[in-house]
């Protein structure tokens, strides 16, 4: 029976509850004191009879393991105080009234995020130096605090066992915190600051758009944005973000638009385009938008790989593959809220509530614009997540736009996505958008996503009311022929319409096709080469297939 228990000890980090057992026996059973001894000796004994699992490592390897462990360590929560906080911890489990002692008599050990102790892990005899350190801080503070009569000599002999067993591995580790904390306290010296990080991304891309009507020469534009990520609770985000650029797109539609083109200055000239600040409220997220909102920012789109939070340069080349255009109605300031719902367990997981809010002329006091009375658009969204591996999402978007706006225009002026006649306003109008949004993952190595919406537009004028559709499907394969790669092909039907009076069409729907693949070069750099074909801009069936060919090279840092 011992021998059993050794092997389960010697892999699992309940060990540490075996290993102290003594200290929370002795209090609280006197008596059984000689019994835990002899289990501790033994213990002891068997420790030097496994060297296939407990043999002494290199120099390299001891480095590995310490860092290891403390990038581990990072992710742990608070100090629990009841071991039923973890939800992986039985009462039935062996080390059940070990585990409970040690929590709840001396606080020395700590779960992971998710609620977790994660006792059936192998364990090294460094991690176990670790946590069993912790532990005689704590006891050793204990036995300072409390009266003579608390701990036996049994129990001391039993912690200077211990300490002598592990005694390389515990000079090891509190050289390493030493060094950690030297560097640490140099770090916070010469910081930035204390609650502020600062993120970059720098595109350079050279683009060209053979045949077809849409003008273009080879041009090699570029992008640069600095983002200033402060938390000042741990859990909350301000983020400041700096941007430049040159880029301008093919064309005046949206067609064919790249997503580093979204929100380019022209010009290179400095602009704040992102101000916003995300906080936990009970179960609850917030987002608030003070300039530079988006939907997608906050909304789940369910678009894995083709999708970049921040349209940068990491995920598609065009912004309609990127993401459902019923994301960039509407744009600017405002506020969000993510309210999750449901149990874990089963089927269905758990899943959440999304509502937004965003006006694009928030700022400005004059007639018919400002927060309420100027153009915005109000996000509703159900997210549903069907086992591990299916998301999706209904989206409903209701809109009010200005004479001579756009529909698609994220509330920046202009086409995002879409043909001129989806996107024409001539006078004041209201919309109500329907979306679905679909991934699904069944592998590692495949996801396959998909999105339809359809716009319904209300305009104050004679002859102002028009249908708009949108929708597109994409395969992309990560890890594509080295981790971190992807090789992505995305199609569908940019935003489009038959109905609307503001130009004329020959009812050809504008189909698009990208194809891209991005090659990661290191953890900082990668390259991506792609795509997009066109073969009817401006949803004239006269017109010639447009090819744009765009490498893209982005640079995080």
């Amino acid at each position: 029976m011992s021998n059993l228990l050794w092997k389960s000890l010697v892999v699992s980090p309940a060990v540490l509850g075996a290993a102290l057992l003594v200290s929370g026996t002795a209090i609280a059973a006197p008596n059984a004191t000689t019994e835990v001894s002899a289990l501790e000796t033994q213990v002891a004994t068997e420790v030097s009879q496994q060297p296939e699992i407990l043999a002494q490592a290199t120099e390299t390897q001891v480095l590995a393991q310490v860092n290891r462990y403390s990038n581990e360590g990072q992710n742990l929560q608070s100090q629990v105080t009841s071991v039923s906080q973890f939800s992986d911890v039985q009462p039935t489990d062996w080390a059940f009234q070990a585990l409970q002692s040690l929590v709840e008599r001396y606080g020395c050990i700590a779960g992971y995020p998710n609620g977790t102790y994660r006792g059936n892990r192998a364990l090294t005899r460094y991690e176990f130096a670790a946590g069993l350190n912790a532990c005689l801080d704590r006891v050793n503070e204990l036995i300072a605090t409390a009266t003579a009569d608390l701990v036996t000599k049994q129990d001391l002999a039993t912690l200077q066992r211990l300490q002598e067993e592990f005694s390389a591995e515990l000079a090891t580790l509190r050289g390493r915190v030493d060094a950690l904390e030297a560097r640490t306290a140099e770090l916070e010296a010469n910081q930035f600051s204390t609650t502020t990080k600062l993120q970059g991304e720098a595109i350079f891309a050279i683009t060209d758009a053979f045949n077809g009507d849409i003008a273009g020469k080879t041009v090699f534009q570029d992008r640069v944005r600095l983002n200033l990520q402060s938390s000042f609770t741990g859990r909350d985000m301000l983020n400041t973000r700096l941007a430049a650029g040159n880029a301008t797109g093919f064309g005046g539609a949206g067609e064919g638009r790249q997503s580093f083109e979204v929100g380019s200055t022209g010009d290179n000239s400095v602009a704040i385009d992102k101000l916003t600040y995300e906080a936990p409220v009970g179960p609850a997220q917030v987002y608030i938008a003070a300039t530079g909102g988006q939907h997608s920012h906050y909304a789940a789109v369910n678009n894995p790989y083709f999708f970049d939070k921040t349209d940068g340069g990491n995920g598609a080349l065009t912004t309609f593959s990127s993401e459902n255009p019923i994301y960039r109605i509407g744009g600017g300031s405002g506020i969000a809220l993510n309210v999750p719902f449901g149990k874990p367990g089963g089927i269905l997981k758990p899943s959440s509530l999304t509502l937004g809010y965003l006006a694009s002329e928030a700022e400005s006091p004059a007639a018919g614009e400002g927060l309420f009375d100027g153009n915005y658009a109000a996000l509703g969204q159900l997210n549903f997540n069907v086992g591990n591996r299916i998301a999706l999402a209904a989206t409903y978007v209701h809109g009010y736009h200005g004479a001579n706006s756009r529909l698609f225009d994220s509330g920046l002026g202009g086409d995002v996505v879409g043909t001129s006649l989806s996107n024409t306003l001539t006078n004041p109008s209201s919309s109500n958008s329907y979306g679905i949004s679909a991934a699904f993952k069944p592998s590692d190595k495949l996801s396959i996503s998909g999105f339809v919406s359809y716009h319904d537009v209300i305009g104050f004028g004679a002859g102002d009311n028009y249908e708009a559709w949108s929708y597109g499907v994409g395969v992309a394969l990560p890890d594509f022929g080295k981790k971190g790669n992807v090789l992505g092909v995305f199609g569908g039907a940019q935003p489009y319409s038959f109905n609307n009076n503001g130009g004329a069409n020959t009812g050809d729907i504008p189909y698009q096709v990208e194809g891209f693949y991005k090659y990661r070069v290191s953890d900082n750099i990668s390259v991506t080469p792609g795509v997009i074909w066109l073969p009817a801009t401006g949803q004239d069936n006269n017109s010639e297939d447009t090819f744009i060919g765009t490498l893209r090279t982005t640079f995080t840092f």
